[in-house]
């Protein structure tokens, strides 16, 4: 009966030495920190959505987020 407790404890303390281990070692870093941190955002002309600059439309009267609202935009908008 003695070597089963001490089996259970000696079990017990090397999984309280395992997780503390794994507590300790960093998490990866997350994407935005691995693109250099944060990217400049601008608001598309039609419908307001926010979105990062390299990846907006550029069009007369504005960025857009996508072709859609920029043919939208430039349909009600007639050039002067």
């Amino acid at each position: 009966m003695l070597k089963f407790v001490l089996l259970i404890v000696v079990v017990l303390v090397l999984l309280w030495l395992l997780r503390g281990k794994r507590r300790s070692v960093a998490p990866p870093p997350g994407p935005a920190r691995e693109s250099g941190g944060s990217r400049p955002v601008v608001a598309c002309a039609q419908c307001g959505v926010h979105l990062p600059r390299d990846e907006a439309l550029p069009g007369r009267g504005g960025v857009f987020c996508g072709e859609a609202h920029r043919a939208e935009y430039e349909r009600s908008h007639p050039a002067a």
